[in-house]
């Protein structure tokens, strides 16, 4: 019996290998047999999701099916069609493009193509038919034609941002949220401890809003050649019938999918054939691949966490691991190619010791004599700011939400919550402040002295630095800080960032702070590199790197075999949230209100 479990196991694993094996062959089969691009095309592209920033390294999606395309592919896609001779034209279906920094990059991208002298026609079955679909228009108002479905409507309600307030919900509760934070406008913890905006944080919301509504409103009003009050008054009249966004020049024409595309087609001559934007850069190639000098780009996506990135390969979520994207800009840095460094960030915060990290790392980069160049994503807040602050130069998009130089941190004091319920906490401690952040009892005065102290360190530590790294006088940048979150168009007004612009932009500013050419030939390189299947597959096993320096630049898979730890880990940190069980918080983080775009 023994020698027959043993066979067993033995044949099992066999089968096991075997299949990796396959599997692996099929993967590299299939790259080897890519088609080429046709002679005659119009460009697809589907945005009835919001794209995703950055896939990571392990992802395993481009393994088991098409890999999602990015803001990034996007951007170099329509780059390369613009000088592609083969191609006439572009049909994009828009529905939520994501946030309104997204929006930007991908309206200057159509923008760009169309400056070639190529169309660009937007279409959907409706713009938010019975919610808000503002972004999505702003998004469509950049092509040359834009066509809704005769049953369609146009919601373009403007923009909001809510944000729920729950202090008296945790007093009823028994719970009292102790948090400090520098200063007034560090509102990330006002959830828990207000029941309405404070004076500053209506303030600073309302700017955020009325910024980012002007820039829709101008938009639009631009590329539809209406005046900004016009433009106003239509949004106030939202929802649109059809027939009536039409008749105010904000619509082209009532049309269904089939005769869009029939049309373009025919426009496009003899033999035309669709293709995806994704299946086009997979064929074609991207833009910046051969030839010239090398830039660097190493992204920055997700919560600021000690420690390595960690990616959920299946879910997509990522975080920005200090060791790993400190290692990624050490490397980049080292490498005799590289003349400049492109540094992707898309962040809202999180730790400060691992934000102080990856900071350390740029100013080495610059120190080694490597320019870096930050371009922000939807958001560079908090941690997110304090990484890229140091940056040669900063690119912001005018909706990209930013800065919030501050911090934050304390505790939910719970024991009121668990005497209702019969539970009681006795601890035993050996130093006085040894549960100093348990959630049993409130902090002493000697305590929240020390807590202040810390917090006072961190302040006095991100607006020296800040202020160094943009070169403003502390007294001019400090009544920036306090916590207070800017969009880029404010942020470039105020100095905290350089430009306005995307990937593009921080392509020609790094050429520019290496001393190269405009028009020379570069080639951008991924830091990390991207894992192979086999080796992400391998991970997903069980199976870990050395400790050498290119496994620190890689990214933790989170293995579906983890997954009752990791689903264990989510409930425990939800619970510290409510309040429910002990945590401690202490990070330069802003959580951004629930938008309705």
């Amino acid at each position: 019996m023994k020698r027959f479990f043993i066979g067993a196991l033995a044949f099992i694993g066999a089968l096991s290998v075997l299949f990796m094996v396959g599997l692996v062959g099929l993967m590299l089969l299939a790259s080897a047999s890519k088609p080429g691009v046709p002679a005659n095309i119009v460009l697809e592209l589907d945005l009835e999701n919001p794209l995703p920033e950055h896939t990571a390294p392990n992802s395993l999606a481009g393994a088991f099916g098409e890999e999602p395309t990015t803001v990034r592919d996007v951007v170099e896609a329509l780059e390369k069609a613009g000088d592609d001779a083969r191609v006439k034209s572009l049909v994009v279906r828009v529905g939520q493009p994501g946030s309104p920094a997204a929006t930007q990059e991908l309206r200057d991208a159509v923008k760009a193509f169309r400056a070639k002298g190529k169309k660009a026609v937007a279409y959907t079955d409706s713009f938010g038919e019975l919610g808000n679909s503002t972004l999505g228009y702003y998004l469509a108002s950049a092509f040359d034609e834009i066509y809704i479905q005769p049953s369609g409507d146009l919601n373009i309600a403007g923009l909001a941002l809510e944000v729920p307030f729950a202090r008296d919900a945790f007093a009823k509760l028994g719970v009292t949220p102790r948090y400090s934070a520098r200063h007034e406008y560090k509102n990330a913890v006002n959830t828990f401890t207000e029941q309405d905006y404070t004076a500053p944080h209506r303030e600073a919301t309302e700017r955020l809003t009325n910024s980012l509504f002007t820039q829709v409103v101008r938009g639009i009003a631009e590329d539809r050649g209406l005046t900004e009050d016009v433009v106003r008054g239509l949004i106030d009249r939202s929802p649109l019938l059809g027939s009536e966004a039409v008749d105010a020049k904000l619509v082209t024409g009532l049309r269904y999918r089939d005769e869009v595309l029939g049309e373009l087609k025919q426009q496009a001559g003899e033999g035309a054939r669709l293709l995806y934007v994704n299946k086009y850069l997979e064929r074609a190639g991207r833009p910046y691949v051969a030839g010239g000098d090398t830039i660097a780009l190493v992204y920055g996506v997700g919560n600021v966490m000690r420690g390595k990135s960690e990616s959920n390969p299946l879910s997509g979520e990522q975080s920005m691991g200090a060791e790993s994207v400190a290692a990624a800009l050490r490397k980049a840095a080292e490498d005799p190619r590289v003349k400049a460094i492109v540094f992707r960030v898309d962040s809202p915060g999180g730790s400060y010791v691992a934000s102080d990290t990856i900071r350390r790392e740029v100013q080495r980069a610059k120190e080694a004599g490597k320019p870096v160049i930050v371009t922000m994503g939807s958001y560079a807040a908090s941690g997110g700011y304090f990484v890229s602050m140091e940056a040669d130069r900063i690119v912001a998009q005018p909706g990209t939400l930013t800065g919030s130089i501050g911090v934050y941190a304390g505790k939910f004091v719970t024991a009121d919550f668990w005497e209702k319920l019969g539970v009681n906490f006795d601890t035993v401690t050996a130093g006085k402040n040894a549960a100093m952040f348990g959630s049993d009892a409130d902090f002493t005065p000697e305590q929240q002295a020390r807590l202040d102290a810390v917090l006072d360190r961190i302040y006095q530590d991100f607006t020296t630095r800040a202020a160094a790294g943009r070169k403003l006088p502390l007294e001019k940048l400090e009544p920036l800080a306090r916590g207070r979150v800017w969009t880029g168009e404010d942020a470039l007004a105020h100095g905290l960032v350089d430009a306005l612009g995307g990937y593009a932009k921080a392509l020609e500013l790094a050429k520019e702070t290496a001393k190269l050419p405009a028009d020379a030939r570069v080639n951008v390189v991924v830091y990390p590199r991207k894992k192979p299947a086999a080796e992400v597959l391998s991970e997903l096993l069980g199976q870990t790197g050395d400790n050498s320096e290119d496994d620190a630049v890689g990214v933790s898979v989170l293995s579906p075999w983890n997954a009752l730890a990791a689903g264990t880990r989510q409930v425990f940190a939800l619970g510290a949230k409510l309040g429910l069980l002990e945590s401690q918080q202490g990070e330069l983080y802003a959580p951004m209100p629930t938008p309705s775009w």
